[in-house]
């Protein structure tokens, strides 16, 4: 069976980070030319005239001092967090991974967790509901900061942390024209001139191989042919507008110094990590529920979320064997599901085709009263930039919820390349069936993440602004792909009418999609908590999810690092029952819309902040 099109979050990505604390000042700027000077020098002006326009962007929930301190502590440990999300005065400075500077960010997330916690337990409190539910998010988040450092201890075990973060640090920069591209392409230079004292010696002092799993070394090794791509060849092309001599001999500089890093880096891990890798990815029951109540709010017990899971793979399974009979009976399922794959645009028709989708889905959620929008911007499709054609065959590009300049969001299809035979183009082209370009669409922009985004920006305080979840977040997403199915939605963007029979060939690409979702589900807890191995993990996503080897290989490789990756399924799970009981007390009053309204009217907080909130207003 064919791999299955990679999904990329919108929201994942604004979920803080905060690795590191230290005294950070912006760097000098030497060997400059007169341009970059006077950028230097109004860095200052600018920092304080975003300092104001974000201030008036806030609504009158969030502005206790608690939140402001806070986040101006996240910024300053978490600088390409900070660029991702829109405060732009950060994007000089790059995270401090030593060890003093974890160990002080340590402490500093302890003194705020317990200034958290005495607010909350103060019984004169003032806060209001929408601040009270703030206040629970700031608690788990912190907690999870220190539950991570203190048990999990990421910066032990996984050797890929570090050189992906300077990657993602760096691209953060690249992607979006918020500044003139020589700007940008200075702040690069200081992020990676910054990078071999707080990034790569801070590695060599900060891992341990033996508690490094051999596949966390592996995969390693694997990515760093990634990251040196991004500095040779991304972020070069990314900013070939850029003339400034003096600006470009100083990246050339500068990457270079973090090439030889690489390359020291990748002899350590030969060297000193992967024969001496002897560590459990496993993270063990305890830890499982605890990252799981820091991340998420949930605190369910595992068997009880085993047992859901099974259920809904069964269900899954069941249906998309139905779908296959009322299709042809006469075929098995996997062979339609491969004809399925065969109905595409050609490579010429791939951004016109998937702008039809989207527009169409944009007037499905008006006409049939599905979700409001509360923006008039739009998604622009168009094809991938050369740059970021190797790491993506769809992607969504959206500014965070404080970006005022660079607003468009663009959703980046990958074209077969010119030069590819008829062979590689068919190959390619099958990620993009008509049927997937729609189920996608909806997952990544309408109703899912770009809708989702649209209601972010209007979120009512900042820490609804910047915290979230996953299960809320891609939670959404997937539900919408059930949801939509479930509303009528047929391949061309219409309606399937009273009488007429539903497009079978778009639900069971939605259900081969939740099937996949639900083997990472039961996947990641039995992996991590139940003793299931490795082999026997992408086994699973074989027999059970009906995926290829080489797809199996990949997702269960996600596992071992992303333990939690259960909150596609169980934020679906979740909205589902959540709907239910809103339908269930509204009686003849209820609205899809208005529920769809009330939910995104959130943010994107833990399901359980949404819960309180969304029946608080329905009573």
């Amino acid at each position: 069976m064919r791999k299955n099109l990679q999904k990329h979050s919108l929201l994942s990505g604004k979920k803080v980070i905060a690795l590191a604390l230290s005294t950070l000042t912006l760097a000098t700027y030497s060997n400059l030319s007169l341009a970059q000077a006077v950028l230097a020098k109004s860095n200052k002006a600018k920092a304080k005239a975003n300092a104001k326009v974000h201030k008036a962007f806030e609504g009158k929930v969030g502005q206790n001092a608690y939140v402001e301190e806070y986040f101006s502590h996240v910024f300053r440990v978490s600088p390409s967090w900070a660029t991702a999300v829109g405060f732009h005065q950060y994007d000089r400075l790059l995270e401090d991974l030593r060890p003093q500077a974890i160990k002080s960010n340590l402490a500093a997330n302890k003194a705020f967790l317990r200034r958290f916690q005495a607010i909350e337990a103060d019984k004169n409190s003032k806060l209001n509901l929408d601040e009270k539910l703030d206040l629970q998010m700031l608690i788990a988040f912190t907690e999870g900061q220190i539950f991570e450092q203190e048990q999990l201890r990421w910066l032990e075990r996984d050797p890929d942390r570090y050189p992906s973060l300077l990657a993602d640090s760096v691209f953060s920069l690249a992607k979006r024209n918020f500044a003139p591209a020589s700007e940008r392409l200075l702040s690069v230079c200081e992020r990676l001139e910054q990078a071999p004292e707080k990034i790569f010696q801070a590695a060599r002092l900060n891992i341990k191989p033996a508690a490094v799993p051999p596949i966390y070394a592996q995969v390693a090794l694997e990515q760093l042919k990634g990251s040196r791509s991004m500095i040779e060849s991304t972020i070069p092309e990314a900013f070939q507008s850029v003339q400034d001599k003096v600006l470009l001999a100083r990246y050339k500089r500068a990457s270079g110094r973090v090439l030889q890093e690489l390359d020291l880096y990748e002899k350590f891990l030969k060297a000193k990590v992967l024969p001496q890798a002897k560590g459990q990815f496993a993270i063990g029951e305890a830890n499982y529920r605890r990252k799981l109540h820091c991340d998420e709010m949930v605190d369910e017990d595992l068997n009880s979320l085993l047992k859901r899971g099974y259920s809904e793979l069964r269900r899954l399974q069941a249906r998309f064997i139905e779908l296959g009979r009322l299709i042809d009976k006469e075929r098995s399922p996997e062979a339609i599901f491969e004809d399925i794959a065969r109905e595409h645009p050609n490579s010429e028709q791939l951004v016109a085709s998937t702008q039809n989708c989207l527009d169409k889905l944009c007037s499905y959620l008006l006409e049939n009263n599905i979700v409001s929008l509360p923006s008039q911007d739009r998604v622009t499709v168009a094809e991938s930039p050369s740059y970021l054609r190797a790491l993506t065959f769809a992607s969504m590009d959206t500014p965070g919820p404080y970006e005022f300049k660079a607003k468009e969001a663009f959703y980046y299809v990958t074209p077969a390349e010119k030069n590819w035979d008829a062979k590689r183009i068919e190959e390619h082209l099958r990620f993009f069936s008509y049927a997937d370009i729609i189920n996608t669409s909806v997952h990544e922009a309408y109703p899912g993440h770009y809708v989702q985004f649209l209601w972010v920006k209007k979120a009512p305080s900042k820490v609804r602004k910047l915290l979230g979840c996953s299960s809320n977040a891609e939670g959404w997403a997937h539900y919408c792909e059930e949801m939509m199915v479930d509303d009528g939605l047929r391949q061309d963007g219409s309606r399937t009418q009273a009488g007429n029979k539903p497009d079978y060939k778009l639900a069971m690409v939605q259900v081969h999609d939740a099937l996949l979702r639900v083997c990472r589900y039961i996947v990641g807890i039995q992996m991590h908590t139940r003793g299931m191995t490795f082999q026997q993990g992408k086994q699973f996503f074989v027999k059970e999810g009906y995926m290829e080897q080489a797809n199996a290989e990949r997702e269960t490789r996600r596992g071992t690092k992303d333990p939690t990756y259960l909150v596609y399924t169980l934020g679906k799970l979740e909205i589902l029952k959540m709907r239910d009981e809103y339908k269930q007390l509204k009686g003849d009053k209820f609205s899809l819309k208005e529920f769809h309204d009330n939910f995104l009217a959130q943010g994107f907080p833990p399901l359980k902040i949404v819960r309180a909130k969304l029946f608080s207003q329905a009573k």
